[in-house]
């Protein structure tokens, strides 16, 4: 078949890419018996990778019996990726090169319900900065992915599920930014990123079915079905915040009141109130969630604390009522909780959420707290920018 060698060598040189990505270094025999390929044709694909200046020669190998192997990694400038985490209060901006080692970081407030900048120029102000930092141009960055509350339909390009996020409903926004900015540009929704991040990095790694549940400013979810993010026809899968559930009165017009019999149920504005039923007088200040986040991990260092572990065991009981509809729907393998107002529980609030939901669903996943708590939104982001590069950089077929 004709091109068919040509097919063989770019599978083989992305093998060795992919080697590279996860190991860091190597040497060329140690590609060859990783790869099944021969020393010779080991040697040849790391010159044309070397060539094409994708990989780069590091140094020696030193302390084994026999001469010294040259060894070789990825070249970290083959290309860089940005990613955004954008909420109300401020847009946080990110740099990776193609290792995944992030290079620049900045931030942007955004304070106040009328955004006193247009939304481009904030994105732009935004990704300059990490691009700054990261000693590069905008025309350096091979992708952006911006995460955002809520998601952009797809069948109208608007923005759904965020009334709270000023500035960002317009019809036109997103031609603006494609005319803003030199690079593609992705959109994707926070708590999908932070799956992104858990399947890639974290407590979800080697799971094809998984239920991620956030809980921090607002409770969403996100559903990875067969290895794939789920996000429905309009994007809202995984808008639970909005589910109906007992305990809590039935919400109607769910999209004006922008909250949901979930979210009443168990979002972190619950946590102070349940606090003081069960007793704990030490309330912490600060915002919904810096004061969930407060008390549950004072609730996780106080196990022999009555009144603490109420206060576990009641917003355990919540969060199972919500989780128990979408595990009986989904039946996932796994149940990741991320978001502050979760992780900071614990694993005295994981146990107590599993036996629960052991109780009210059939289905039986076994539950998880998230593995990546700094920035989660935005290393999702950068993993998800990251894969499409790679993919596009390292096809040394075309």
């Amino acid at each position: 078949m004709a091109g068919t060698p040509r097919v063989l060598r770019a599978m083989n040189d992305r093998a060795a890419l992919d080697l590279l990505l996860e190991h860091g270094t190597l040497s060329r025999t140690r590609i060859g018996k990783l790869t099944g390929l021969s020393k010779p044709t080991a040697s040849q694909l790391l010159a044309r990778l070397e060539a094409a200046g994708l990989v780069l020669a590091t140094g020696t190998s030193e302390g084994r019996p026999g001469p010294n192997a040259q060894l070789y990694a990825l070249n970290p400038a083959a290309a860089h990726a940005a990613g955004l985490d954008v909420t109300p209060e401020r847009i946080r901006a990110a740099v990776a090169d193609i290792t995944g080692r992030t290079v620049g970081t900045y931030e942007v407030p955004t304070p106040g319900k009328r955004a006193d900048r247009p939304v481009v120029r904030q994105v732009t102000d935004a990704l300059d900065g990490a691009v700054k930092a990261a000693g590069l141009t905008r025309d350096d960055i091979h992708r952006l992915v911006i995460g955002t509350p809520g998601a952009f339909d797809p069948n109208t390009g608007r923005l759904r599920y965020a009334s709270h996020l000023p500035g960002w409903h317009s019809p036109t926004l997103l031609g603006e930014l494609a005319a803003a900015l030199p690079m593609p540009v992705e959109y994707e929704n926070d708590v999908n990123l932070v799956a992104v991040a858990e399947q890639r990095l974290g407590a979800a790694r080697d799971h094809e079915d998984f239920v991620l549940l956030w809980n921090q400013e607002g409770l969403g979810a996100a559903l990875v079905l067969g290895g794939r993010l789920h996000r429905g026809w309009t994007g809202g899968a995984g808008e639970v915040g909005f589910l109906p559930v007992p305990g809590t009165p039935l919400v109607r017009q769910v999209t004006k009141a922008g909250s949901g019999g979930y979210q009443e149920l168990a979002g972190s504005q619950t946590l102070p109130a349940l606090a003081r039923e069960a007793g704990v007088t030490d309330l912490p200040a600060g915002s919904h969630a810096e004061a969930a986040a407060a008390l549950l991990a004072s609730a996780a260092r106080h196990p022999d604390d009555e009144r603490h572990q109420r206060l576990l065991r009641a917003y355990a009981t919540r969060l199972a009522t919500g989780l128990a509809s979408l595990v009986s729907v989904l039946d996932p393998e796994l149940v990741v909780l991320s978001g502050t107002s979760l992780t900071c529980g614990g694993e005295p609030l994981r146990a107590l959420v599993q036996a629960e939901l052991a109780e009210l669903a059939a289905a039986r996943p076994r539950l998880v707290v998230g593995d990546v708590t700094e920035h989660p939104v935005l290393r999702g982001a950068l993993e998800s920018a990251l894969a499409t590069t790679r993919d596009e950089v390292f096809d040394t077929s075309r």
